[in-house]
């Protein structure tokens, strides 16, 4: 959609700024401590068997494939509720939730009976019997966690489109707090519980992402009770329900092509050697971290500029996303002094001290970190320029933007300089930097050029 803005002027950068920091951090919280679910999974399951870890790391990974390419109808609803919200319509408000809702309930119910057969697809891609199995099993529950999982995505948009996100920050703690707990009873028979192992981790799972649900729907009613927002949840607005369609699958497929550039490269370093899969292991989940601020800010950065959007107010959508780039920009540099200045400490920290395998591993990591450096910076340009083109409802040209770049420069970037020039792990990361960064150049050249000059 495109529409003609007008010039009032509005608040200055420093005073967006200070909005988008009371939005964006506690949406960066909510992120750290959805990670931390993850972690904790990964650490307990850790502790309890390697060949149960091995396949919960290989079905999460699969699962996550599937949930990011869904994810879209979620993402969709935040810039369409601000927009919304700016022109003071709560039906619309109601609309556009709705649908997204039914869009992520039929993609859940349509994918979800693939995860009850994966034992067979793990034994066809060469996997062992016993992670084969296990994997199969803990499949099951993750199957059954998609409906949840999707309807949270939508709901955490439509808070995020209200400004309130502490709510969100809230429930994503509880419910960390929670699936820790329940992991713990479940996995090792703790508390008078039946020792279940993975199936454990999977019942906690589950249990956490309903809880989580249903928490929030209860208080995403509750916030604004005047948008009446479950009122004739059960009807369909098939104008609706086409425009979060056309908003939210190139959302998805955008952010299913990053996802899979990362697992890509995850692949390719597993060719350089069993050292560097290792490093790339633990350098990604540190820069994963790091990436958690930009994330925050992008997405408070797309409900400034739905709601400046929706005011057709060009100098509010510009000071806005002036203020998103300078705060980025600020928490890249800092990450960037922070990696060149002590990288072995980092990667160290996940290494075990007596490993025989540490010295070559923290060497290979901090060469990993320094190219982390640098492409922290055009990630977090490329993720903050995806935010502001959220805002005005622009994703199909940046879906193409992003899968030409990932994909098309890249990853074969990536396979040149770290097979044919014998750059190996160093040059698989240059190559995603250049690939990024293309990304960034592109798409903030789109934003800046069609969104914010004066008419």
């Amino acid at each position: 959609m495109q529409q003609t803005i007008s010039t009032t002027p509005r608040a200055s950068v420093g005073a967006q700024a200070r909005s988008l920091l009371g939005l964006g951090l506690p949406l960066m919280g909510s992120h750290l401590a959805q990670m931390a679910i993850v972690t904790t999974d990964t650490l307990m399951i850790g502790w309890y068997d390697v060949t149960a870890l091995a396949a919960l790391s290989l079905s999460g990974a699969i699962w996550f494939i599937f949930f990011i390419l869904g994810s879209g109808f979620g993402w969709a609803v935040m810039p369409m509720v601000a927009t919304a919200l700016a022109q003071d319509d709560e039906r619309l408000v109601r609309r556009a939730t709705r649908m997204g809702l039914w869009l992520s309930t039929l993609y859940a119910l349509a994918v979800t009976p693939a995860f009850f057969f994966f034992e067979p697809i793990f034994l066809a891609m060469g996997q062992d019997p016993a992670v084969a199995k296990l994997g199969g099993e803990y499949m099951v529950f993750l199957g059954l966690s998609m409906l949840p999982a999707m309807l949270v995505a939508v709901l955490r948009s439509y808070l995020s489109a209200l400004e309130l996100p502490r709510i969100i920050l809230g429930v994503t703690l509880f419910t960390a707090l929670f699936n820790a707990l329940l992991n713990y009873a479940l996995i090792f028979g703790n508390w008078g519980a039946p020792e279940l192992g993975i199936k454990g981790a999977g019942i906690a799972s589950l249990t956490g992402s309903t809880l989580g649900i249903a928490l929030l729907a209860y208080l995403a009613a509750r916030a604004r009770p005047e948008h009446e927002l479950f009122r004739n949840l059960h009807k369909p607005d098939w104008e609706y329900f086409a425009r979060v369609f056309k908003l939210g699958w190139p959302i998805g497929l955008t952010n299913f092509a990053e996802t899979g550039l990362f697992a890509a490269s995850t692949v390719m370093m597993g060719w350089v050697g069993t050292i560097a899969l290792a490093a790339h292991g633990v350098a990604l989940q540190i820069a994963s971290l790091t990436f958690m601020m930009h994330l925050g800010l992008s997405q408070a950065i797309t409900v400034r500029a739905g709601r400046a959007w929706g005011k057709n107010d060009r100098i509010q959508l510009r000071a806005a996303s002036q203020a998103a780039m300078i705060l980025s920009l600020i928490a890249a540099a800092i990450t960037m002094v922070v990696f060149f200045a002590i990288p072995e400490q980092l990667i160290g920290l996940f290494v075990d001290p007596n490993d025989p395998d540490r010295p070559a591993i923290l060497a290979v990591g901090a060469t990993l970190l320094a190219m982390a450096a640098l492409f922290q910076l055009v990630d977090a340009g490329q993720v903050m320029a995806l935010g502001m083109l959220r805002g005005v409802q622009d994703t199909l040209v940046p879906m193409v933007i992003a899968i030409v770049s990932y994909w098309g420069i890249g990853l074969p970037t990536s396979y040149i300089l770290g097979f044919n020039f014998g750059l190996e792990g160093a040059g698989i990361w240059l190559g995603l930097t250049v690939g990024l960064a293309c990304a960034c150049a592109m798409m903030q050249v789109r934003f800046w050029r069609r969104y914010t000059r004066q008419p």
